[in-house]
């Protein structure tokens, strides 16, 4: 199968008049957008600016830069400086332009699809669209994952009765930055409050690579498939007002998601989406409906108490292997061991 991801690169030390010719350039895909069709603009650029405008369906945000989208016109070159150059095309420029940038990764047995840039501040970057071919693995076992608050993940494989919580410190990084923003807020500081919010998803980020790094690497050392709980109408409300607030409003559920799935991807990893609807209210155990307080589960049926993230993990492994005989997988099946070990031995936590 085919699957691609993006590689991150930086435009590198660039002589006077073409940085100029970029920006010129640039700043004409902008005027573009916004309707100015007459400004000077390459014509294979702006057919890339049609396609995009097809996709916003016309909604342009007047305040909002949007990356100048090429085609394949990444290349290699060995210079002392780079190995990787970018052909840029410019109006009026026969050739166009060819700039120098730096990849954090080897662009190595892939092929280009598409590249975007975008300024920040005095400097420009580069996001590279790839693509190669992949051959799916054939699993053994199943990674189910929970998305939660307390733990923004839990895992568990259907070959280790062991369940892995990650994220904790989310919790305080998003907390910080909340209050942060709270008190900039009543000194009226909008453009200190728009700068801590960029550092803010900087950190976030970081985080949430990290936990999908080695939730993957699970799966791969297990020969897993991963099983995600579909993020639609996670957006739920309760009576508690600050609960509402980091649910709604501050948990980056869909982009350690997205992380997860196209780490998993990119390895040959099957990943299936599965409903979570009453995985966090349901008894794992027997089947009946109980009750959650705080970060402890309990079944009013059968008397089993349990954490309730694990509890929620459990019920979206047990749901999955309803779908895994569909996908032909030879798998592990959760023994009945599965909460005695759990009972036995503490809990493995990664403090990612």
């Amino acid at each position: 199968m085919k699957v691609r991801k993006t590689i991150k690169a930086k435009i590198l030390e660039l002589r006077k008049k073409k940085e100029e010719l970029l920006k010129r350039e640039y700043e004409s895909w902008q005027h573009y957008l916004r309707g100015d069709k007459a400004v000077p603009l390459y014509s294979a650029t702006k057919q890339q600016a049609d396609r995009l405008l097809r996709r916003l369906k016309g909604r342009v945000k007047p305040s909002k830069e949007y990356p100048l989208i090429l085609r394949r016109d990444v290349y290699r070159a060995n210079t002392k400086l780079t190995p990787y150059w970018l052909k840029i095309p410019i109006y009026g420029v026969r050739g166009g332009i060819n700039v120098p940038i730096k990849t954090h990764e080897p662009i190595k047995d892939m092929v280009c699809k598409e590249a975007k840039i975008l300024r920040k501040g005095n400097e420009w970057f580069v996001y590279i669209t790839v693509e190669k071919e992949v051959e799916e693995r054939k699993p053994k076992s199943i990674l189910a994952i929970d998305l939660g608050i307390r733990w923004i993940a839990v895992t568990v494989n259907s070959n280790n009765p062991k369940p892995k919580f990650y994220g904790k410190e989310l919790r305080g990084v998003k907390g910080h930055y909340f209050y942060l923003r709270r008190s900039l807020a009543l000194k009226n500081a909008h453009k200190a409050i728009k700068k801590i919010g960029h550092k803010e998803r900087r950190v976030v980020n970081d985080i949430l690579h990290k936990i999908s790094r080695v939730i993957v690497n699970e799966a791969l050392e297990n020969e897993s498939t991963i099983v995600l709980g579909n993020l639609k109408g996670i957006r739920r409300k309760s009576k508690s007002r600050r609960f509402n607030r980091k649910l709604n409003n501050g948990f980056p559920y869909y982009r350690l998601s997205q992380f997860i799935e196209y780490k998993a991807r990119w390895l040959g990893i099957k990943v299936l989406k599965i409903s979570e609807r009453n995985t966090s209210n349901t008894c794992h155990k027997c089947g009946h409906k109980g009750i959650r307080v705080g970060s402890l589960f309990k079944c009013a049926s059968c008397g089993y108490s349990c954490n309730a993230d694990y509890n929620g993990a459990m019920n979206i492994l047990k749901r999955a292997m309803g779908y895994m005989p569909i996908a032909g997988a030879g798998l592990t099946q959760p023994g009945t061991g599965y909460d005695e070990a759990l009972r036995a031995e503490k809990p493995r936590i990664s403090r990612l």
